[in-house]
């Protein structure tokens, strides 16, 4: 028994000693980074342009006016909030440790140039410029490095979900942007059917009948902040027919069934964007004249 002790402590040790030899490999130490340091500085107001590339496209994001535009690799208006939220968290990633120094070692943490590389710029000039990779080993960290150097950094936060999306990610959803309260008519067309849902004396009604207070106040809810899924930005040859119309606050909604999804394509009277809706979202406001009477008819 004590020899096999004996065993187990010496393998110990040979292991201990292993790791020790592994870490203190130039380019391979980890080191804890300066309590409160940064990844990059910059001044979010100021910045007027954001490419972000990874191996499958560049997203260019541009301000203009009090707002954003994608101009690459389409000209679409931009994700507002999405765009805020990255300027906000691309100036406090907060670095716990250095990791490596060593370029060949870029790739194990996906730093290199399959990493996705953010670029800020103020009047035409780069004033910060990063990559984020994977995420770190207790998936609330994510490893990163500021383009230029060779260092690997372990930061603090789950970064992915904020830089790395697709073009399509930094688009704009909106459909409708309405006042919940401030909406008081919405009328549904289902072919030769019509019915209108009405505020009138101080409650919600369905062509004159008491309509269920819940159910209006779940659709407005859905209409006042309707977004899109999906996008198509090619010409429909032969666009479904038409399912659905929704007219409120002189908006109107056109809902066309794609059979072979089962989803809706969504054009607005505001513009020609066709939108593709999912049809659990298309769901919660094509509703039918009965799921909103207090008593079925």
């Amino acid at each position: 028994m004590k020899r096999n002790t004996y065993i187990l402590i010496g393998i110990l040790a040979v292991l201990i000693i292993a790791a020790v030899l592994v870490l203190q490999r130039p380019g391979e130490q980890s080191v804890s980074a300066d309590a409160g340091e940064t990844l990059v500085a910059y001044d979010s107001t100021a910045i007027d342009r954001i490419e972000i590339s990874s191996a499958a496209a560049t997203t260019t994001l541009q301000r203009e006016g009090n707002g954003w535009m994608m101009t690459a690799p389409l000209r679409v208006k931009a994700d507002d909030a999405g765009i805020h939220q990255l300027l906000g968290k691309g100036k406090a990633i907060s670095l716990k440790a250095l990791i490596s120094t060593n370029p060949q070692k870029q790739s194990v943490f996906q730093v290199d140039s399959n990493g996705t590389l953010v670029r800020m710029f103020e009047k035409g000039a780069q004033c910060a410029a990063f990559r984020i990779g994977k995420t770190g080993p207790s998936y609330t960290e994510t490893y990163v490095r500021r383009e230029g150097s060779h260092d690997v950094y372990l930061a603090d936060g789950m970064l992915l979900s904020t830089f790395v999306k697709q073009p399509r990610d930094w688009r704009d959803k909106a459909i409708l942007r309405l006042p919940m309260e401030g909406i008081k008519t919405v009328r549904y067309q289902y072919g030769d059917t019509t019915f209108t849902l009405a505020f009138q004396d101080s409650a919600w009604k369905v062509d004159g009948l008491p309509a269920a207070e819940q159910s209006v106040r779940n659709v407005l809810g859905s209409l006042a902040m309707f977004s899109a899924d999906d996008f198509v930005d090619t010409t429909i040859a032969a666009p479904p027919p038409l399912t659905a119309t929704i007219v409120l606050d002189g908006s109107q909604l056109r809902f066309h069934r794609d059979p072979l999804t089962n989803n809706y394509f969504v054009i607005s009277s505001a513009g020609p964007q066709v939108y593709v809706i999912q049809s659990w979202h298309a769901a919660q406001v094509l509703k039918r004249r009965n799921e909103f009477l207090t008593t079925p008819s």
